[in-house]
């Protein structure tokens, strides 16, 4: 593989920059010391560094050349909410918090790609570095959008990854058209009325209720939805009752729900509400129902992905970059920066040979394989030479 030599030269510097960020994990909108180690070393390198986007974002800008043309390339830096199980040097220091998903990596190829550029200046145009909080479940790339990344730094593309624990070393997935599912929330409050267990007559038991409205939602993907389309409809968590003895008032129920289509999100927003509504009145109950969307789908840019297989294809063997990829319904909020402008989002492979990087993300046990990391930087470094390249 074609690893700019540059790059391949500090490898060692990139794998400690990555195991001092997971070792210290923060949870989205808290990435201070995150950010200040990102808008450190992008000001030593010459980059011009705006921070505070999104509370803790931060964007590096590195113009070369009199061109007009721009592109920008986003990392997330936030950690999960979890322990870590891992007992190597690096191993989080934090408890209840830990980096499951590889973000740390994320943010270090970005910069390995940062310095490279800043060093070789092989381009004629502007790269926006954007690293950006909060993607488990905080939004923080909507938050960037709104408060307004694209006009502050206009793009003529976005482009985003992350690593895949199930594809190996030196292949990667670029694929136009919908990558990620919409990630949506729901949350049922059933309201009945409690009493002593042994009355259950005189009751109207919300956990019963409850039961009956998650039974039903297993039909709504089995038996509503095309089998040719994708869906998972999942409870999460259901919670009633504090005593043996006591029927309690209400029973609380929580989920997610992963679609690809804006049809298919409608139907089971509308099917889940009418159902947990006619079995709670049909007893006596009533129902709150409450629907949030998430996450929209990531769309892939037919143009900007065939850039990004151009760019891939410098960097591995072609026959390694993987135009169709097995349906996956993980949300992911690069979906509204390739909303606000064409973007492309593709995956590293991250499993070696041994099985190495193959433990699957927010996991315990999960880490980042540093293998890959001059393979990214590389991919970054590559894109940006063609896409802003010298006429």
């Amino acid at each position: 593989m074609p690893i700019h030599n540059r790059i391949a030269a500090f490898a060692d510097d990139m794998t400690a920059w990555r195991r001092d960020l997971h070792a210290h994990p923060e949870l989205g909108l808290e990435e201070h010391r995150t950010a200040a180690i990102v808008a450190e070393k992008l000001a030593a390198w010459g980059i011009k560094v705006h921070a505070g986007l999104a509370t803790t974002g931060v964007v590096g800008t590195l113009k070369v050349g009199n061109s007009n043309r721009a592109i920008a390339i986003r990392a997330d830096m936030d950690a999960l909410p979890m322990e870590e199980a891992n007992d190597f040097p690096h191993r989080s220091q934090f408890a209840g918090k830990m980096h499951a998903c590889g973000h740390d990596g994320h943010t270090t190829m970005l910069l390995g790609a940062a310095r490279y550029l800043a060093e070789t200046k092989n381009f004629d145009g502007t790269v926006h570095f954007v690293f950006q909080p909060a993607e488990e479940g905080a939004g923080g790339g909507r938050i960037m959008v709104e408060e307004g990344l694209f006009d502050l730094f206009p793009a003529d593309a976005v482009y985003g990854a992350h690593n895949d624990t199930n594809l190996p070393i030196g292949e990667m997935y670029v694929v136009a058209g919908p990558n990620s599912a919409a990630s949506d929330r729901f949350i049922i409050h059933v309201d009945g009325r409690g009493g002593h267990a042994a009355r259950p007559h005189v009751t109207i038991d919300p956990i019963t209720i409850g039961a009956q409205i998650v039974m039903a939602y297993q039909t709504l993907v089995s038996r509503r939805l095309d089998p040719a389309d994708a869906a998972v409809l999942s409870i999460t968590q259901f919670h009633a009752g504090s005593a043996g003895n006591v029927i309690p008032e209400t029973a609380f129920i929580n989920g997610t729900v992963r679609t690809m289509k804006p049809e298919t999100q409608d139907m089971l927003e509308a099917q889940m509400g009418a159902i947990a509504r006619a079995i709670a009145e049909s007893q006596g109950a009533t129902v709150r129902f409450e629907y949030s969307r998430g996450y929209p789908i990531v769309m892939n840019n037919p143009d900007a992905t065939e850039r990004a297989a151009a760019a891939a294809a410098k960097v591995i063997d072609p026959s390694r970059v993987h135009r169709e990829k097995p349906l996956t319904l993980g949300g992911e909020d690069f979906a509204y920066m390739a909303q606000k402008v064409p973007g492309c989002f593709v995956r590293f492979g991250q499993r070696g040979p041994d099985g190495k990087g193959g433990t699957p993300v927010h996991n315990s046990k999960y880490d980042f394989n540093d293998a890959i990391l001059p393979l990214g930087a590389s991919y970054w470094a590559t894109l940006v030479e063609q896409e802003l390249a010298r006429e």
